[in-house]
């Protein structure tokens, strides 16, 4: 199918990184005209020129991307963001909270300041996005997707505080999902669950560690554990369409079964 978002609003955060840009570049492709953001500004920039060259016309490229830069885990960046993409376009019908960090640290050796680092910018954000989005989609609706992470519930050994961060955005996701569903708005909350995704993030993690057992495939490769990101950005653009609506304060999990059969 093609134009399952067409004329859709979009904003995604850290669209300049792995999952982020296969996020945007399919949200355009499939009609969406798409805010970005990322503290990235040189790859920022490069990609809004590029994405405007490939799905716009001469000036009417720059209608359908646009790129700001954005501290995800500030108040103040957030109510701009949403001013700039109002003024833009409109309210926004999909926002994905996809920002996040990954710092190795055990509950043992790991420090209080990695910590509150990974709680602000992988939870204190998305409750900043999930907030700022509710309040611009009252009128309208829309559907809110939070990035989460298999390790809500699989602990990831060597990495405490990350996995305390994704728990967090999954409980921030089931109380947005409530709060729209009782004040009867329009709008779905729903968190994302991947496992291992292979981006130059995971990759950074695991020097050394060659792609042919990192990425899982069933026949192939049945020992591997990380997905393509643009695996992950169709399940992104699943949630974000309209074909999501009976779907509302779920976790999805992408994680190739992992949780049901161990480590």
């Amino acid at each position: 199918m093609a134009g399952r978002v067409q004329d859709k609003v979009a904003l995604v955060t850290s669209g300049a990184g792995g999952v982020g840009q296969a996020a945007v570049r399919l949200l355009l492709a499939e009609g969406a005209k798409v805010m970005f953001t990322d503290v990235n500004e040189g790859d920022g920039q490069r990609l809004q020129a590029e994405w405007a060259a490939e799905f716009g016309q001469g000036n009417a490229g720059a209608q359908v991307v646009r790129f700001a830069r954005q501290d995800v885990a500030s108040a103040d960046d957030w109510t701009r963001v949403m001013s700039e993409i109002e003024q833009a376009w409109g309210a926004p019908d999909i926002v994905i909270n996809n920002a996040g960090i990954l710092i190795a640290g055990d509950i043992e050796n790991g420090s209080v300041e990695d910590f509150r680092r990974i709680m602000q910018v992988n939870a204190e954000s998305v409750f900043l996005g999930t907030q700022a989005a509710v309040k611009a989609m009252k009128a309208r609706g829309g559907s809110i997707v939070n990035m989460a992470s298999v390790s809500s519930w699989l602990p990831i050994d060597g990495y405490a505080a990350y996995g305390a961060s994704k728990a967090a955005v999954g409980a921030i996701t089931r109380s947005a999902a409530l709060h729209c569903r009782k004040q009867k708005l329009r709008i779905s909350v729903n968190s994302l669950h991947p496992d291992g995704i292979w981006t130059p993030m995971t990759q950074s993690q695991a020097p050394g560690v060659p792609a042919k057992f990192m990425l899982f495939d069933p026949v192939k490769n049945p020992a591997g554990r990380a997905c393509l990101p643009e695996q992950i950005a169709s399940v992104l653009l699943f949630l974000a369409s309209d074909e999501s609506s009976a779907i509302n304060g779920a976790e999805i999990r992408a994680d190739g079964a992992i949780l049901g059969v161990g480590l």
